[in-house]
């Protein structure tokens, strides 16, 4: 498909950006502006983010300007995402990460035992405009927000006259061929105990395919970045997880939430299809899943 490709890293990843249209340097300035906006509110890495203020004690605030369309779509479907998994999923969890070692500075040392986060309804008030915590929190919404960040590099793209390219950021994936006939994209399940190995193949037509696995961002004696809220422990049961969704917010949450909840409760409250791979090596998939496993 491509005509154009730019790679880059941001946010402690690599992206990749196929467009069948050359891909103006204004269009490329513009992306790495969004990238930045972002990180600048919601980084739990960064002093200067926004979200920082709420790890200081209790504040009631609203979004800046800039920030609020993410606000209100993040903290929205944290709240839909928290409610269907019975608080497993939540974007309070960063006391937990830090005090497991995946804290600001990498530390990847365990300073304690992990905590559970609080429930949502005790410690959080959001109304659409402001949140209101009454307690210091450290946000994180690596659940979901990695997502919302393709969703608005695609809308960007779209903005910028690209009707047919694909937003890679390492795992998070977004493809749209707008009015022209294409391909569909064929792309690896990759084996979460063996990269070389694929258990399967997604097929996508447009839209998202999300992946998580228990093996990215891992550290120590089985610690890794797929915290259960409930109890502030890693997962033990679920090795990786795969998403379809319309966009890419809603399935990088929804591939979170399936180390938690199974397929037929969440499609409750979202339109998706996935499949998991769970640590004994069995997998299951909906039955609308695009794409076929080999095991």
């Amino acid at each position: 498909m491509s005509e154009t490709t730019l790679r880059f890293e941001a946010i402690g990843t690599g992206w990749e950006l196929d467009t069948t249209l050359p891909l103006e340097p204004e269009t490329a300035e513009a992306v790495a502006a969004c990238i930045d906006r972002f990180d600048r509110t919601w980084s739990r890495f960064r002093d200067d983010a926004f979200i920082a203020r709420f790890a200081a004690g209790p504040v009631s605030t609203a979004f800046p300007d800039d920030a609020r369309e993410d606000a209100v779509a993040l903290l929205d479907t944290y709240r839909r995402l928290h409610d269907a998994t019975a608080g497993a999923v939540t974007p309070f969890i960063g006391t937990s990460l830090e005090r497991l070692g995946y804290d600001a500075s990498y530390s990847l040392v365990p300073q304690g035992p992990a905590v559970a986060a609080p429930h949502w309804d005790d410690v959080a008030r959001w109304d659409g405009e402001v949140l209101e915590t009454s307690l210091p929190l450290v946000i994180d919404i690596g659940a979901a927000g990695k997502g919302r960040l393709v969703d608005l590099v695609a809308d960007l793209l779209r903005s910028h006259g690209h009707e047919s390219f694909t937003v890679d950021a390492s795992g998070d994936l977004r493809h749209e061929h707008g009015s022209r006939p294409a391909d569909p994209l064929r792309i690896a399940l990759e084996h979460p105990y063996d990269p070389s190995k694929a258990i399967g193949v997604a097929t996508i037509d447009a839209g998202a395919l999300c992946a998580s696995a228990t093996n990215r961002r891992a550290w120590g004696d089985g610690l890794h970045h797929v915290i259960d809220g409930r109890t502030g422990e890693p997962t033990r049961t679920v090795a990786a997880t795969w998403v379809t969704a319309p966009d890419a917010m809603v399935a990088d949450g929804l591939a979170t939430a399936l180390f938690f909840t199974d397929h037929e409760t969440l499609a409750e409250a979202f339109t998706f299809e996935s499949v998991r791979m769970f640590t004994t090596g069995l997998t299951d998939r909906s039955v609308g899943f695009p794409g076929e496993l080999f095991t």
